[in-house]
């Protein structure tokens, strides 16, 4: 999600209702909110984690998301039927559809984007005893990034620190550095240049395992609440493993007569440069001609102390947007993934974001129009360096995308 200074605009909100078809609001779906053949096909939670920590681990600024393209490429390699790099580096993966007539069978082509980027720093200047000056890539809280340690592409670590202020409250990025340990600036050139881009060095921690708990009043739960970790960068790796598990579900579902479902071509575009300004879709959209075009991307939550309100919760499924600042949603579209959550009996909840925006926002408005929406994974602490997902909610929001992937759309 790229939010022109979320971090000023607040993402704590009063606590807000979740709206859900089927979800638990106080323990989390789960993995039994997946049902059918969805079940077997779409990845466990215990999968998701693995490729989760695998992706969010991985270094990737934006116009820098050469690691992650990689891991992605390796990850769907088998399951798609071609798998192409654009000029601006989005990876395009495409799964054909099975029908007759066209080779994309008589359904529709349908496009979801995934960003792959990641926000960061850049190096500006350098000073005489080594110190970095820097300036943001993407939206970047002065007071998130305080006492961080940051990696660059060399594996170089920095810490961020500030200079003497009067007061926290005249903190900004212009007196902040990052100190490498240099001791002189020929020290620190050789090892970072200027233009050189770092990215918050954490790992991906669980916070929650996936386990029976107590309910209120002593009673054990019906089902163990979902799995919640903790890592910088979810926005929007936790986008790429949904988009990636759902191309996953779909090669599982294929059975010995062709693909036991998709009439349509879905291409999965993982995205460059959306922190940016939605950079890298917009242009993938121009070349791919979707008839529909589904972004996957975080929302903020309402369900943290004194919330901002907001009618999102986190392990009540994922959200379906209505509107944010980049996009209002094809009532058309959103009215789809309502429908087939429904039918699926997948949890799910509406959206409305007050700032920020998608991939989306660019897609819809690509050529003469392509009616587009959302699948929004709740989030807590978006732009972060420990942003906070369920895994529940991963899992249907992936469940949910491989079916609509599914069915035969009618625009």
């Amino acid at each position: 999600m790229n939010a022109q200074s979320a971090w000023e605009d607040g993402f704590g909100n009063r606590p807000g209702e979740g709206i859900g078809t089927g979800g638990d609001l106080a323990g989390g779906s789960g993995d039994g909110a997946v049902r059918g053949p969805l079940e077997a096909a779409v990845p466990s939670q215990e999968e998701l984690l693995s490729l989760t920590r695998r992706l969010v681990e991985a270094w990737g600024p934006s116009g820098r998301e050469d690691e992650v393209r990689d891991l992605i490429r390796r990850e769907l390699e088998g399951k798609v039927d071609e798998i192409f790099q654009d000029t601006l580096g989005n990876l395009v993966a495409v799964r054909h559809g099975r029908g007759q007539g066209s080779p994309a069978g008589p359904g529709h082509r349908i496009m979801v984007a995934a960003h792959m980027d990641e926000i960061g720093v850049i190096v500006t200047y350098i000073d005489e005893k080594g110190f970095l000056r820097f300036a943001a890539i993407g939206g970047l809280s002065p007071f998130n990034l305080l006492g961080e340690r940051v990696r660059f592409a060399n594996g170089t670590i920095g810490v961020v620190s500030h200079e003497k202020l009067d007061s926290m409250k005249d903190l900004s990025l212009d007196k902040m550095y990052i100190d490498i340990g240099a001791a002189s600036r020929a020290e620190a050139q050789a090892r970072v240049k200027i233009g050189d881009s770092a990215v918050v060095h954490r790992e991906l921690s669980v916070l929650r395992a996936p386990a029976a708990v107590p309910q209120e009043g002593g009673a054990q739960g019906s089902h163990a609440p979902s799995a919640r970790v903790a890592a910088k960068s979810l926005d929007d790796r936790i986008g790429c493993v949904v988009a990636i598990a759902a191309a996953q579900a779909l090669a599982r579902l294929e059975d010995s007569a062709g693909r036991a479902g998709s009439p349509n071509e879905v291409a999965f575009v993982f995205s460059t440069q959306e922190e940016v300004g939605a950079r890298g879709a917009g242009p993938a959209a121009y070349r791919l001609e979707p008839d529909l075009a589904l972004a996957v991307d975080v929302t903020a939550t309402g369900d943290t102390p004194e919330a901002r309100r907001m009618a999102v919760c986190l392990g009540a499924g994922p959200a379906v947007k209505v509107k944010d600042r980049s996009l209002v949603a094809h009532p058309k579209v959103t009215a789809l993934l309502q429908a087939v959550a429904a039918e699926e009996g997948l949890p799910c909840q509406p959206e409305i974001l007050e700032y920020g925006g998608t991939d989306a926002g660019a897609i819809h408005t690509s050529r003469s129009g392509v009616p587009s929406g959302v699948i929004s994974i709740p989030c807590r602490y978006v732009h972060s360096p420990s942003e906070v997902v369920d895994l529940g909610d991963v899992r249907a929001a992936a469940a949910l995308l491989a079916a609509v992937a599914r069915k035969e759309v009618q625009l």
